[in-house]
């Protein structure tokens, strides 16, 4: 008999270690080791069985781009960068209840028409699957489904069938005989995902792997399953808003941190073309704290309304919260304002959203967070025609920002009048329509609204 040692395994990044401690120390988290019993005899690993390829010069090599497979949902085809790359593995990750099943199996549905396409599921019956694929009107003729948990079987199954993508739901719940511990496991859903991902890369196929979220958002598993994979995507949504974000975190073939905006309905996941139209839902009259600003999602922009409420504290220490900014650059960005501005908030809370749920990453907002509490400090209401853009330095000056020109048009196309940005984003020629005030530094800003 083979003989069974223990090793301790990092729950967030997989790295193994011989005896427990309390941290880790490859990504310094605390308390994430667990024990592992594996065989001492066996290995997972496969010896080499192919012929030997030579080394090539890297300018023999093709640069071809290889055919793309469009899903025929242009929102999911713009996040992975133009359709499905043959031989790839997609993560796609999210909260329970985003959507994930109904969008894959409206993908699925919609790829069997013409080609094989098989749906593997661990977590519901087949029965529960039909059920929804009825519910959303899905052609069900042509898709192949199953139900199953072993990776062995399920690779069996793979080269009888021959299919052009494959669909896991999920990846937690999948095992394999070459590892000796339960599934979900750190072990076991590595070695499972690296048999899937070898086969897909081996065949050619498609491959979509479902992972589920730890309670603060982040991928559940180890860390190292975000490198084994080619695009990882995620999907966002809040209980209470029928609007889903898909947001590309890794792409190996395309833009990262692309955005697609999606409407959960009754017949499923519906795309949204111009999701601007969506974010900026108000009303015709102008209410103070309010303005809208220009950021750039992957590759294209997009109008969202930052809202800011200013007000006395009761507090010693008066609270700073940001709901879609970065904390901590708020705090930076209330300093500069006072530094620069003559505006003291020191005795103030200020709360700050981004309206739609969606979390603003680029420095790009900086000048209308600060313009917009500034609007509720004062209580002044901003025009609802007025739309800005702009970084904010420390010493404050008013950065250019990249892709400044097709910002303006996308202001523009939307009605709006008046823009205030950054003296280096000055566009070269006129935009019909569209009243450009540049600015260099925070006090010109300031000095441009009081104008308005």
């Amino acid at each position: 008999m083979a003989k069974s040692k223990t090793v301790f395994v990092c729950n967030d990044c997989g790295s193994e270690y011989a005896k427990w401690q309390g941290q880790c120390t490859d990504c310094k988290a605390w308390n994430t080791l667990t024990s592992l019993s594996v065989d001492a005899g066996t290995s997972s690993r496969q010896g080499f069985t192919g012929q030997l390829e030579p080394p090539r010069k890297l300018s023999d090599v093709s640069a071809a781009e290889l055919p793309r497979l469009v899903t025929g949902i242009g929102e999911l085809d713009r996040v992975l960068g133009g359709g499905l790359v043959p031989g790839s593995a997609v993560l796609i990750s999210g909260n329970p209840g985003a959507g994930k099943s109904t969008l894959l199996i409206q993908v699925m549905c919609r790829l069997a028409s013409d080609r094989k396409a098989l749906y593997v599921t661990g977590e519901e019956s087949l029965s529960q699957l039909a059920m929804r694929a009825r519910r959303l009107q899905l052609p069900l003729e042509e898709l192949e489904v199953m139900a199953e948990t072993s990776c062995e079987r399920l690779l069996t199954v793979w080269n009888e069938r021959k299919p052009a993508v494959v669909v896991v739901d999920s990846i937690q719940v999948m095992h394999t005989s070459a590892v000796d511990s339960s599934p979900g496991g750190v072990a076991q859903v590595r070695e499972s995902a690296a048999q899937l991902i070898r086969q897909a890369k081996q065949t050619g196929t498609v491959l979509f792997l479902v992972g589920h979220v730890t309670k603060d958002g982040t991928l559940a598993g180890p860390r190292i399953l975000e490198h084994m994979i080619d695009t990882f995507i995620m999907l966002d949504g809040d209980g209470d808003s029928r609007f889903r974000t898909l947001r590309s975190g890794k792409n190996r073939f395309g833009a990262v941190n692309e955005l697609g905006v999606f409407a959960m309905t009754e017949k499923g996941m519906q795309e949204v073309a111009n999701p601007s139209a969506i974010f900026l839902s108000r009303g015709m009259e102008s209410t103070a704290g309010s303005v809208v600003m220009v950021v750039w999602e992957g590759t294209r922009p997009l109008l969202l309304e930052a809202q800011a409420l200013v007000d006395s504290s009761a507090l010693g220490n008066p609270r700073r919260v940001a709901v879609g900014f970065e904390q901590n650059r708020l705090s930076m960005l209330l300093a500069i304002l006072h530094r620069h501005g003559g505006l003291q908030v020191g005795d103030q809370d200020v709360f700050v959203n981004a309206v739609g749920g969606i979390r603003v990453e680029e420095t790009s907002s900086d000048l209308a967070l600060v313009l917009a509490v500034v609007s509720s400090f004062r209580d002044r209401a901003l025009p609802v025609d007025l739309v800005c853009f702009g970084e904010i330095g420390l010493s404050g000056e008013i950065r250019p920002v990249p892709n400044g020109q097709e910002r303006l048009r996308e202001a523009a196309k939307h009605g709006f009048k008046t823009a205030i940005i950054p003296d280096g984003n000055k566009p070269r020629q006129s935009i019909d329509g569209l009243k450009v005030v540049t600015v260099k530094r925070l006090a010109d800003a300031l000095s441009a609204i009081e104008n308005l």
